[in-house]
């Protein structure tokens, strides 16, 4: 992570399944991946019982989707300064992106047509 401003910086606070959580501060660059393996490197005191194996499991949810590797904090428009609440969990897979909004386009693509006799 690269020094900069706290006004600049990101703060996440992150939250366990089992309700523990811990803050964490990153750059607006770094992306879902750098901060996985960042809190697996840095594995908080008290978190022991919910160590995994490696940082690729690692995901995170914000307002309710998995963020996908690439997607940094910057893009999410976080506010800068502010701690934003995110999500930590184990899951070896992610669903597709945007896979629901797929799935509601499949179906506006029926015909809404009917056939008056």
């Amino acid at each position: 992570m690269t020094t900069q401003r706290d006004n600049d910086l990101v703060h996440l606070r992150l939250i366990l399944v089992s309700g523990k959580t811990q803050d964490f501060t990153f750059s607006p660059n770094d992306s879902a991946t750098d901060i996985a393996k960042h809190v697996f490197d840095n594995w908080p005191a008290g978190w022991e019982e919910e160590q995994v194996s490696s940082p690729s499991i690692l995901r995170l949810i914000f307002q309710g989707r998995f963020l996908h590797g690439n997607v940094t904090l910057g893009a999410l428009k976080l506010p800068p300064g502010r701690t934003t609440v995110m999500h930590l969990v184990a899951r070896e897979t992610l669903p597709e992106p945007n896979s629901h909004g797929q799935r509601n386009r499949e179906k506006t693509t029926e015909s809404n047509c009917c056939l008056l006799l």
